[in-house]
């Protein structure tokens, strides 16, 4: 085999995976789109999405970025060395990541040192299969971390809030599904996708819910029973109101694939892996004498661009009630604010993630965030020519993680407002109360349309963190964002569990 050629063929698998998403994943967002209500946040959302799409293709950069932990899976002919394909994958990655095409996500679990190439013990994911077939087939998914947060895993029988008692049958794995659709709200990034696996032990359950996440969205299940329920799933789910980054809507789930396997006696585990709307995944087949790519998967089909219907971020009706602000922000400019607005922001703001708030708790902060605004974000960096950091992609990341720690920081340094998807807990809400503040939620995935704002990188402190978690001091111009927490104590995350905790409530009664 060409290991040149190999490791071409395994760099394009890997761009294509991060930048440009597949031709069944884009009709299904077309779908969501025409069945949203016009003018909502949710059709904002929708249109924000759509044109990010069409950035990230035509940058050729990734669509967000959470590049996530790369999961290759490989089917080879019998006589293929295997261990030449791992050393291809890993200078794939290891380029890949170099040229901004990933985000240097690898993290030494004990030290928290980010290895910078996307490579470590365990990194990548790479799982063999042989076949008796003559080509080699390689799959690829980038699964960020905030829908791989989101999985989850029922061991039957068990009680559900809001479903009752699951047992072990089909009405129990019908109870679970539509479980895991409520949980995940607006932190996985709705409206997303999901796979189950029903069966196996702990691992293999997970392991079989992800390979789900391969299957064309349009195929039917063979299993007739698993058909209909998958097809009563999403159809179920889309009654919630969750909808899209959880703003309440029509779209709430966009697909549902269902594997089974056989387990034994004493465990019954129903298992889910929930991936966002940027549903990146890709595979291709290899002849295994030249390396080259021979077909693309998941292109038949129409490929829907978008750009027919190219529109802003933002709707007419919404667009004209966009409140400016320019950071540092007064608290009373805050707290004139309610949730349900749109606001637009120019300034300064600083990215912070795990590693940053967790410093924060008890070292004073690098430069005065007096009425600034922090910006949940792991940005995909890289530097130009003149060795300037430019910003490859800069969606916001899932801040519910921040939630013990990010009131206490917001009173002791006086930051006004927080950026980033999902919404927060109690605990911040309270502060937002007590100290003026207000957490805006950008759309989740959106990582070009928000670089796209980014007008300039200023200055970057606590490097040693790793480039995802440090403090990057971004100066940015109409940057939009939704009010979903206010100061007035209001939470539009918490009205919508509450609301969709209802919905999800009628259909405790047993229908399968």
């Amino acid at each position: 085999m060409n290991l040149q050629t190999l490791e071409k063929s395994l760099y394009d698998l890997i761009t294509e995976t991060s930048t440009n998403l597949p031709k069944d994943v884009r009709r299904a967002i077309k779908k969501a789109k025409e069945a949203e209500n016009a003018g909502t946040r949710a059709a904002m959302s929708l249109d924000t999405i759509s044109n990010n799409i069409i950035m990230a293709e035509d940058n050729v950069s990734p669509i967000c970025q959470d590049t996530g932990l790369p999961t290759f899976k490989i089917y080879t002919p019998v006589g293929v060395n295997q261990l030449e394909i791992k050393e291809a994958i890993k200078k794939a990655i290891n380029d890949t990541t170099a040229d901004a095409k990933l985000r240097p996500n690898a993290v030494d679990s004990l030290t928290g040192a980010n290895s910078g190439n996307n490579l470590g013990d365990g990194l990548p994911v790479m799982k063999f299969e042989q076949w008796e077939k003559d080509y080699i087939t390689i799959k690829l998914i980038l699964k960020g971390g905030g829908c791989e947060n989101k999985n989850i895993q029922y061991s039957l029988p068990c009680e559900i809030d809001g479903l009752g008692r699951a047992g072990r049958d089909l009405d129990g794995i019908r109870k679970c599904i539509l479980h895991s659709v409520y949980q995940a709200q607006g932190q996985g990034c709705s409206a997303g996708f999901i796979g189950v696996g029903i069966g196996g032990d702990r691992s293999s359950g997970y392991d079989l819910a992800k390979e789900q996440l391969f299957r064309h969205v349009e195929d039917t299940n063979p299993n007739p029973d698993l058909a209909k329920l998958e097809e009563y799933v999403v159809k179920t789910a889309n009654t919630f109101g969750i909808g899209t980054m959880g703003f309440g809507g029509e779209a709430t789930l966009l697909g549902c694939k269902i594997g089974v396997m056989h387990r034994i006696p004493a465990s019954f585990y129903v298992s889910v892996a929930y991936n966002c709307w940027a549903y990146r995944r890709m595979a291709i087949d290899i002849n295994p004498e030249t390396a080259e790519i021979i077909n693309w998967h998941y292109q038949d089909g129409e490929k829907i661009t978008f750009k027919e219907n190219e529109v802003a971020a933002t709707t007419e009706e919404t667009s004209t009630d966009v409140i400016e602000l320019t950071a540092p922000i007064t608290e009373e400019q805050i707290r004139a604010l309610k949730v349900g607005d749109v606001v637009s922001i120019t300034g300064r703001m600083y990215t912070g993630r795990d590693a940053i708030h967790h410093h924060l708790m008890s070292h004073d902060a690098p430069v005065d965030l007096n009425g600034q605004v922090i910006y949940h974000c792991g940005p995909v960096m890289a530097k130009d020519e003149e060795g300037n950091w430019t910003v490859k992609a800069a969606g916001p990341t899932t801040s519910i993680r921040e939630e013990p720690y990010q009131g206490d920081i917001m009173k002791k340094f006086g930051i006004r407002a927080v950026i980033g998807k999902g919404g927060m807990g109690p605990k911040t809400l309270k502060a937002l109360g007590e100290h003026g503040g207000v957490y805006l939620n950008a759309i989740g995935g959106a990582a070009q349309y928000y670089a796209d704002c980014i007008k300039g990188v200023d200055g970057v402190d606590l490097m040693e963190f790793g480039i995802p978690e440090a403090m990057w001091h971004l100066n940015v111009e109409g940057f939009t964002a939704v009010v979903t927490m206010d100061s007035h104590g209001n939470s539009l995350h918490a009205d919508v569990d509450k609301s969709s905790l209802e919905k999800l409530a009628l259909h405790a009664e047993r229908i399968f």
